[in-house]
């Protein structure tokens, strides 16, 4: 429920003697008289004077308000009172109110100068600041007809970013590379009209790349901005070429939110790289799960076909129904059905689609202890549609989201070991996620590669001592036994030296997945080979790579480009399973 507008007028504090009184014998909501003739159409009682005074007239037409009760007067008024506060939305499941949940909103802004460039339909200039090009190597390509304007501290601060083995310097190096390539070949006299980005065959990209061929003249900054300072400098071109080229739409494109701001308190029209982005509200994120409505058999199984099929060992019926809804759904997507009156609930997930058909197929119940994965049962219904997945060898790529206490890491852990050494489905479990520290980083860690990332896999130990305690049958020399067993089979490895290798047989467990990029995750998803299942886990609320937003953050990324898929699955898990108080914790901060 979205919160009321504020308001635009402050309200006038009431003494206790000018509260309107309940008067007995009558009705709580007094009948209003219709207004004289001498008083205007749109004039109203005051509830209190009596007197009619002029009302405000109503943008549109509103529905009738319900009356309201008269409220007993109140004794006493403190002197300063606080502000009006928005309804509190009621927890249905406790009963009791609890503060509403502050989400931050992502919203695709675009500077007037844009706004209007797109209503006259003119083409606009985009000046480029280096964290654009470092954060996207192929931006230069992704601004369809529009020009782009490099200066040249742009230029200079790539070269400053080129040397090292981070993911920054190689998008440097890989943009400079593509500059190359676009001025190789070129006269003195075409740079300065403007090369065009679709030489490499990049279709799509129809403008011209502009370089700051020399010193700008001109209008400067104002006084007092350090000239030496490359921002600044980057602003300077935007305000000469503003004066150069008077009529001309020039945006500057920045990642820096400080930047932006400067840029905007200068009067120059700048706006955020959006072509990352996704998803433009992380509301719309594919959750995997969708809701039956309570007539769907009746509109889609007229000429339903069910019939009972045992693969790996598991029965299950499947469903063969057409009709309007099917084409909404998605394979692999979990569908659920829970009636009111009693009835049993549908759990089931969409195999196949073929136009209006689909073929649905129930789900095996993972919350009963016989179907127990490693001594885990599933909690909820979000984590038997995850167990499902996790335990599907026809499912190769699986995305789990879900906020801190969800049993992402736990299912996936459980589901890893079971498929390892029960069933030796897999050879080994392999774990590696983005070393991206929460507060300040404590240096350098001594040991190999390992003992390096030991300190960042502490949810997986915690987890592998959960699944160790459900073990009580063989003792203490048991259970020790079984964590050196487990210990030997699960290898955790660095995302620094993934680059070239192939995974055959593993199932490869990426934590922490909201903190990579989409080039990121692309090369770590193409490390698989025959027969390895990846899950990516990962909480978009929690993301510390700067530059990287929910709507731009790999996870999401691969979350809305493999939906669909008859070999990927998806699950949103919605409810914390850790403990009462981080349930809480998590409602209320």
């Amino acid at each position: 429920m979205p919160l009321p507008k504020m308001p635009t007028k402050p309200a006038a504090l009431l003494l206790a003697k000018d509260y309107p009184k309940a008067e007995p014998r009558k009705g709580a909501v007094r009948a209003v008289p219709a207004p004289a003739a001498a008083a205007p159409l749109d004039a109203v009682e005051d509830l209190i004077s009596g007197k009619a005074v002029a009302a405000p007239k109503p943008a549109r037409k509103k529905a009738p308000v319900a009356a309201v009760p008269a409220v007993a007067p109140v004794a006493a008024v403190p002197a300063a009172a606080p502000a009006a506060r928005a309804p509190q939305p009621v927890d249905s499941e406790r009963g009791a109110p609890h503060p509403a949940k502050h989400k931050p909103v992502e919203a695709v802004i675009k500077s007037s100068t844009s706004r209007q460039a797109d209503k006259s339909g003119t083409t606009k200039m985009f000046v480029l600041d280096t964290n654009v090009l470092m954060h996207d190597p192929t931006s230069l390509f992704r601004f369809e007809e529009h020009d782009v304007y490099l200066p040249m501290m742009t230029l200079e601060e790539l070269d400053d970013h080129k040397k090292g083995m981070s993911e920054v310097a190689r998008n440097a190096r890989q943009v400079s590379r593509t500059l190359d390539a676009l001025i190789a070949n070129i006269d003195d006299d075409a740079i300065e009209s403007g090369i065009p980005l679709n030489k490499l065959g990049n279709k799509d990209a129809k403008g011209r790349l502009f370089f700051q061929t020399r010193l700008q003249s001109g209008p400067t900054l104002p006084e007092g901005l350090p000239v030496g300072k490359a921002d600044n400098q980057i602003l300077g071109v935007v305000r000469n070429l503003e004066s150069e080229l008077p009529g001309r739409a020039i945006v500057l494109v920045s990642k820096d939110i400080n930047m932006r701001i400067k840029a905007r308190a200068l009067g120059l029209p700048a706006e955020d790289y959006f072509n990352d982005h996704v998803l433009e509200d992380t509301d719309l994120l594919y959750s995997g799960i969708v809701q039956l409505p309570d007539d769907f058999w009746n509109k889609n199984g007229k000429d339903m076909e069910s019939w009972q099929e045992n693969k790996n060992g598991v029965s299950s019926t499947y469903y063969r129904v057409t009709g309007p809804t099917i084409p909404t759904l998605l394979v692999n997507q979990f569908v659920y059905m829970e009636p009111k009156n009693g009835e049993a609930p549908f759990y089931g997930q969409v195999r196949q689609l073929n136009g209006k058909t689909a073929v649905i197929r129930t789900l095996r119940d993972f919350s009963h202890n016989k179907n127990n994965v490693w001594g885990v049962t599933a909690r909820n219904r979000e984590q038997n549609f995850a167990l499902n997945l996790l335990m599907d060898p026809e499912c190769d790529f699986i995305t789990l989201l879900g906020q801190a206490g969800t049993g992402k890491t736990l299912l996936a852990l459980a589901a890893g070991l079971a498929q390892v050494l029960e069933t030796k489905l897999y050879n080994e479990i392999i774990v590696t996620r983005v070393t991206v520290p929460v507060g300040e980083d404590i240096g350098f860690l001594p040991g190999t590669e390992e003992e390096k990332m030991s300190p960042w896999m502490g949810a997986f130990d915690d987890n592998l001592e959960v699944l160790n305690k459900s073990d009580s049958d063989g003792g203490e020399w048991g259970r020790a036994a079984t964590q050196d067993l487990i210990r030997s089979r699960i290898k955790i490895k660095s995302l620094n030296f993934m680059r070239g290798r192939t995974f055959v047989n593993k199932f490869l467990i990426i934590d922490e997945a909201q903190n990579l990029t989409p080039k990121q995750i692309k090369t770590l998803v193409t490390r698989a080979g025959p027969g390895t299942k990846i899950l990516c886990l990962g909480n978009i609320a929690q993301i510390d790579t700067p530059y990287l937003t929910e709507g731009s953050s790999g996870l999401t990324y691969v979350v809305d480009r493999f939906k669909g898929w008859s070999h990927s699955g998806h699950v949103t898990l919605a409810r914390g399973e850790r403990s009462r108080l981080a349930d809480h914790a998590s409602e209320v901060l």
